[in-house]
């Protein structure tokens, strides 16, 4: 990298143009997003209910489909205390004990963001989910869940992500 600008920036995110040389001396810019905040989720499971999800609208995709809690850590939190802020603003469930299950770059090629997964055991209700964040949030069994990210219905890649780990160290 031989330096970048800025094209636009926000709270929210920042549009970079970055001079980059390759290997083979090859140079150009490249369009860089870069996220002032890490951000981070956590798979709820309880062995009798199954998987805490959201049934949420993303207006970007124009689509509906299936998540897991998440978002963005505030400044001064931890990932695991945003992980499980999120999933108590976000479906009313406080969820138990968080376990660290991984981290990851979900764009690399053109995104700056850092993903935190944790893993929950269960949760306590303790009221009302965020209207704003999903049309419904439902206790949905594991073979279920399965069928929903086969058939489509599951489509955040920060989600599928998350699931398809947790299924697979289960």
């Amino acid at each position: 990298m031989h330096g970048e600008r800025s094209l636009y920036e926000s709270e929210w995110m920042s549009l970079r143009l970055v001079d980059v040389e390759l290997p083979s001396g090859a140079r150009f810019e490249h369009h860089v997003l870069r996220l002032p905040a890490e951000a981070s989720a956590t798979v709820v499971h309880d062995p009798d209910r199954g998987v805490l999800l959201l049934r949420r609208h993303r207006f970007i995709t124009d689509s509906w489909g299936w998540e897991i809690p998440g978002g963005r850590i505030d400044e001064g939190e931890t990932p695991a205390e945003a992980a499980a802020r999120e999933t108590r603003e976000e479906t009313g469930w406080r969820p138990g004990p968080l376990r660290p299950l991984f981290s990851y770059h979900p764009a690399p090629g053109g995104l700056d963001q850092t993903f935190h997964v944790f893993a929950a055991e269960g949760a306590v209700e303790e009221g009302d989910p965020d209207v704003d964040e999903a049309e419904r949030v439902e206790w949905v069994p594991v073979d279920r869940v399965r069928e929903l990210i086969r058939d489509g219905e599951v489509t955040d890649g920060y989600s599928l992500t998350a699931l398809l780990w947790f299924f697979a160290q289960s």
